[in-house]
């Protein structure tokens, strides 16, 4: 396996090196999703019940996601900064402490959701004859929070050891783990429900067992290491710096939840039940076209920490314009798409061809100003990489919390745009939010730039 050379490799080089395999594990994983709810939805009699019960636990899976996200996100780029500045200890340690609390948060949340998860299930609307489906799922799912924690949450410090093919085959081995074992257990195990959700911690459990044998092997540039007795006792200061950059990447996930449920509630009162469905695939649209942006900022973010460590500001600034150039080129080519040709991406959600009056408008409005989440990406994915959580956390609440959430209510009701104002919350958030966290990311990288470099950035 080659190691990607952030010291002395080409800057788009180092970028498309990572990028490319982590676009990759990034597709398969959305894959890994789309594949699981198509066999649920396929179980004989019980399939779209299923479906809809399995849907009630998402909260929770997303929670568990915001957590690892949180160790992941916030513990890598101080990683890769103290990588570039040659400072190995604290790397290590950085390391080590994020592993640490990935396995103790695991472990909370497995005794949480064991105990609570029947009356948490209530408050999410489960119904009885919906429980009978839910409740076991879940509880089976739980078992395997550690493996799915270990598995995405140690997975960026492979990839900022420039091991990014690694990172890359972890998400494989799982990925084609839970496809082939699905329909084993749902159908031919007669396991249904139940069968899924062991299908899927079986998976997980593949991936984890490949990053630990990698993070534990000798080909690991910077070895993973259990924490001893003392070394828990002092590694608090670490822990909240891992913690305090990481709750950007744990709100994003909240705020996501929080919009969602916003949404739905709107559209089903305003619109009805085949607006929840439009914003389904909405969303489910949007899921996927975001992938490759998410894979060249997630991509890129590795490289601005290591040279923001090592003091190398030329290439820190010829990454933000690489990241930035890449990013814009897609999303103008997807918006096109979808002001020309909606349809095309609509008909991957669905067949029925009924809804696509309801559907194309939606598309159109909602992803008018998609572009513009360009500007949103980039200055959260620099503000992170450059170990600026309070910038970070701000603009992750801004255009979420701030902006979409009162516009999903505002618009339809004191402004009378009925299902309209709801689709277009989230383009107007888009030109606000993005262009005010990319303008606050220019100024604050000059200030950077000035104060310890000497180079100004430019764009």
């Amino acid at each position: 396996m080659k190691q990607v050379d952030f010291e002395h490799g080409r800057t788009l080089t180092n970028i498309f090196k990572t990028a490319i395999p982590m676009l990759v594990a990034q597709i398969l994983n959305l894959l890994y999703n789309i594949v699981d709810r198509i066999y649920i939805a396929r179980i004989p009699k019980i399939g779209t019940v299923a479906l809809g019960a399995v849907g009630l636990c998402f909260p929770i899976v997303i929670l568990i996601t915001a957590f690892t996200n949180m160790y992941g996100s916030g513990g890598a780029p101080l990683f890769s900064i103290a990588r570039g500045r040659g400072d190995r200890e604290e790397a290590q340690g950085i390391q080590n402490t994020s592993f640490f609390l990935i396995i103790v948060t695991a472990i909370v949340l497995i005794i949480f959701g064991e105990i609570f998860g029947r009356p948490v299930l209530s408050v999410f609307g489960a119904s009885d004859a919906a429980m009978v489906y839910a409740l076991p799922y879940l509880r089976i799912y739980l078992l395997g929070t550690i493996f799915s924690m270990v598995a995405t949450g140690m997975n960026p410090f492979i990839t900022a050891q420039g091991f990014s093919t690694v990172g890359m085959t972890t998400v494989i081995v799982g990925a084609a783990a839970n496809i082939l074992l699905d329909p084993l257990f749902i159908f031919a195990l007669h396991m249904g429900v139940q069968g899924a959700a062991v299908a899927t911690i079986i998976s997980q459990s593949f991936s984890a067992a490949y990053v630990i044998r990698f993070l534990f092997g000798k080909k690991c540039e910077f070895q993973l290491k259990l924490l001893s007795v003392e070394e828990i006792k002092t590694c608090g200061f670490r822990a909240t710096k891992i913690i305090a950059l990481g709750t950007a990447g744990f709100m994003t996930y909240f705020t996501n939840a929080v919009v969602q449920i916003s949404c739905n509630s709107v559209l089903a009162h305003v619109g009805g039940d085949v607006y929840v469905s439009v914003m389904t695939i909405v969303n489910s649209a949007r899921q996927m076209l975001e992938t490759p942006i998410i894979a060249i900022s997630e991509g890129t973010s590795p490289i601005i920490s290591y040279n923001y460590g090592a003091y190398k500001f030329d290439k820190i600034k010829k990454s933000i314009v690489i990241m930035f150039t890449l990013e814009m080129a897609y999303t103008i080519c997807m918006w096109l798409i979808i002001r020309f040709a909606p349809e095309t991406i609509i008909a991957i959600f669905t067949n029925d061809k009924t809804i696509l009056k309801d559907a194309v408008p939606a598309f159109n409005l909602y992803f008018s100003t998609f572009v513009f989440m360009v500007f949103q990406y980039v200055g959260q994915i620099v503000f992170k990489s450059l170990g600026r959580k309070g910038h970070a956390i701000f603009f992750s609440l801004f255009r979420k919390v701030v902006i979409v959430v009162p516009l999903t209510y505002m618009l339809p009701y004191l402004f009378n745009m009925g299902i309209n104002g709801v689709f277009a919350a989230e383009p107007i958030s888009n030109v606000v939010g993005g262009m005010a966290c990319f303008i606050t990311m220019i100024y604050v990288v000059n200030k950077i730039f000035k104060t310890e470099g000497k180079n100004a950035i430019t764009f």
